[in-house]
């Protein structure tokens, strides 16, 4: 079809120009979705700039802050709404599934529902925008994804998220997995399986995800994580893994296990070594690659000195999500938790100064670290493991979940999650462990337990956060190879081999037996942590070898004790 010039008569009604290279996506959504383009304009890959002018004009609150990104609000919903994830139960999902408290069912007729639900609300708007991109940077893997959603805000969010598709990637763009994102709509409470008016679901046969009821953007995130926890495993052989990894000049990786508030993010954003991805990878036949185009940082307290690689990409397409600011200069306080703990900044990958572009890897990882956040300070903050303990913390996945990650987190509380992802775990997490295990094996991996959380004592007992530059001279001395060779002593009831020096790390530091100073009983908090951590891998029990079962704490029942 000939160019043809831009007059009045040619607008949409909504006053969006139609354009004839969105003609494709258009009728696309239109055979499969019902969505009407006559009605609703559909906004297909927008610019940055546009996204910014559309969010300002459209959604309430939207500004943009002194260092150039968006800010955004997420409404009620701050953080992830685990409770309310379903799967599809079909066919083809049945058998591979770990189907319990993390992945609930929902049936064929209940997803029909819903998703019926959201497109009716997406056809109410006067426009509505799609983001095509990648998700896996390795292309033998990676999947499509395409994101149809009513807000700039999710839009800039996804494209900031995905691998960005080049212009001739775009033009004959087909997905392999769609998001229809209707989170401003609730889902209907009295439907069959709905325990409140929020719903993220996914289908794997019909490969497709729908949002009602929450505007949290990291959902859309984590729903395309829990995709691939299902899609590497089953039909690859492809190990998915909630981490972050980076790079040194030698071409050793390292691969940081954690949850949200470990420290995956921070530290993996190290000057002195190329970052990979900060939360999400695949471990494949050839090494490491990121799944993600973006990093998804926590703000609460960020500063340009704690985190200058960080706080230098928060700029220009990057969007703020739930911060506060002042309205005058734009400047944004990152200690304010007015609205959530866990504020949070989406931006391009590549914003991060030393990052490794494309975002892949071609050597195995030589370090594993496995992170946690204790609040009983009573681990230690660095601990070397042999394989069968590397398994028993893997599986356990303990951290101290941070407030603010997920609704109705306030203060820090005692979790274990498995493989440290269990919210977004697809299969059972002896399949994730035994591929683990596997690749450590056969590529000679070296694993540590770091702990980021409380020394001295606990969080409520007088003790404080281990400071980060600490933890990055524990990281230093894990890299060069000095801290392996250091002599070791084994840690009570865990049984876990302490360092007795760390380069520029206060010996005392390393033992928590020796730098104890809280108002609780140091022997009795121990204690208490390995009956948690025993009590927890019960559920694991009938899986795991007996070398694995002796790998973890070790306390006497009795009761005296």
């Amino acid at each position: 079809m000939p160019a043809q010039s831009v007059n009045k008569t040619s607008l949409h009604p909504t006053g969006v120009q139609p354009s004839t290279e969105h003609t494709e996506i258009e009728e696309e959504l239109h055979d499969k979705a019902h969505i009407d383009y006559d009605r609703v304009a559909i906004v297909a890959n927008p610019s940055v700039a546009a996204l910014y002018e559309d969010a300002l004009v459209y959604e309430t609150g939207s500004a943009i802050t002194a260092s150039g990104a968006l800010s955004a609000y997420s409404g009620a919903k701050t953080g992830r709404s685990p409770s309310d994830k379903r799967i599809v139960e079909e066919d083809s999902s049945k058998k591979d599934v770990w189907w319990g408290p993390v992945n609930k069912p929902m049936t064929p007729d209940v997803w029909r529902i819903n998703r019926e639900r959201a497109i009716d609300y997406l056809n109410t708007r006067k426009r509505i925008y799609v983001v095509d991109g990648f998700a896996g940077w390795d292309e033998r893997y990676r999947i499509r994804v395409r994101v149809v959603c009513a807000r700039a805000y999710h839009a800039l969010f996804m494209r900031n998220m995905l691998i960005r598709p080049s212009k001739a990637e775009l033009e004959h763009f087909h997905p392999d997995y769609v998001i229809y994102n209707a989170g401003a709509f609730p889902a209907n409470r009295y439907t069959s399986g709905m325990t409140s008016s929020t719903s993220v679901a996914v289908n794997f046969a019909d490969k497709e995800m729908v949002i009602l009821g929450t505007e949290y953007a990291g959902e859309m995130k984590k729903g395309i994580f829990t995709v691939l926890f299902y899609e590497m495993p089953v039909k690859h052989n492809v190990l998915t893994l909630h981490s972050s990894a980076n790079e040194g000049k030698n071409g050793d990786v390292t691969v940081f296990f954690g949850l949200s508030g470990t420290g995956k993010t921070t530290l993996s954003a190290d000057p002195k070594r190329a970052l990979i991805g900060d939360d999400e990878h695949c471990w494949s036949d050839t090494g490491i690659f990121n799944i993600e185009g973006g990093c998804y940082a926590k703000c609460i307290g960020l500063s340009a000195e704690k985190e200058p690689d960080i706080f230098g990409a928060i700029k220009f397409g990057a969007i703020l999500e739930n911060v506060v600011f002042d309205p005058a200069t734009r400047l944004v306080d990152y200690d304010d938790d007015t609205l959530t703990e866990n504020t949070r900044c989406a931006y391009p990958i590549e914003y991060i100064e030393n990052t490794k572009i494309p975002c892949i890897s071609e050597h195995h990882p030589k370090n594993i670290v496995l992170l946690t956040c204790d609040a009983r300070g009573v681990l230690p903050p660095i601990s070397k493991l042999n394989k069968e303990q590397t398994m028993y913390h893997f599986i356990s996945g303990y951290t101290s979940k941070m407030a603010g990650t997920e609704q109705g987190i306030t203060e820090p509380q005692a979790t274990f999650s498995a493989c440290f992802a269990q919210p977004f775990l697809a299969l059972h997490p002896m399949r994730y462990a035994n591929m683990l295990a596997t690749k450590i094996e056969e590529h000679k991996a070296d694993a540590w337990l770091l702990n980021t959380g409380w020394v001295g004592a606990g969080a409520t007992t007088g003790g404080k956060r281990c400071p980060l530059k600490y933890t990055r001279a524990i990281l230093d001395a894990i890299h060069s190879g000095e801290l392996a060779k250091v002599e070791y002593e084994t840690y009570e009831t865990f049984g876990l081999s302490v360092p007795k020096t760390c380069p520029n790390v206060p010996d005392e530091l390393l033992n928590p037996a020796k730098s104890w100073n809280g108002t609780a009983n140091f022997k009795g908090e121990v204690e208490k942590l390995g009956k948690l951590f025993m009590e927890n891998f019960k559920r694991y029990e009938d899986q795991a070898t007996d070398e694995v079962l002796k790998a973890g704490p070790h306390v006497c029942c009795c009761p005296k004790h």
